[in-house]
């Protein structure tokens, strides 16, 4: 998964075709449990291109997205926010897919 540097990278990311930004943190145990899916769902998702956000590097950009849980997940589409997986609880690989199913409908 690509990691998010910088505002300007977000910018760039969101205006390209599907992309889901996982927003996440080194201290959350939610996160650390979707993470070893992540590379089965990648590799089976490969139209869409995943980037990690990093949310106490972005906090700012979390609160403008209402991205107030972690793990969550939000995907763009050419500039255009498309879906979105936002909550505090753990996150499963199926609803994860399901998710990502979603977008493609």
């Amino acid at each position: 998964m690509k990691k998010m540097e910088s505002m300007e990278h977000y910018k760039e990311i969101v205006e390209k075709e599907n992309v889901i930004l996982m927003f996440s943190a080194d201290w959350c145990p939610d996160c650390r449990f979707i993470e070893p899916a992540l590379p089965e769902i990648e590799s089976n998702n490969a139209e869409f291109t995943f980037y990690y956000v990093d949310r106490d590097e972005f906090i700012d950009l979390c609160a403008d997205l209402n991205v107030f849980g972690i793990p969550s997940f939000v995907a763009f589409n050419k500039g255009a926010e498309t879906g979105r997986l936002v909550s505090k609880d753990r996150k499963t690989k199926e609803e994860l897919q399901a998710f990502i199913n979603s977008l493609a409908a």
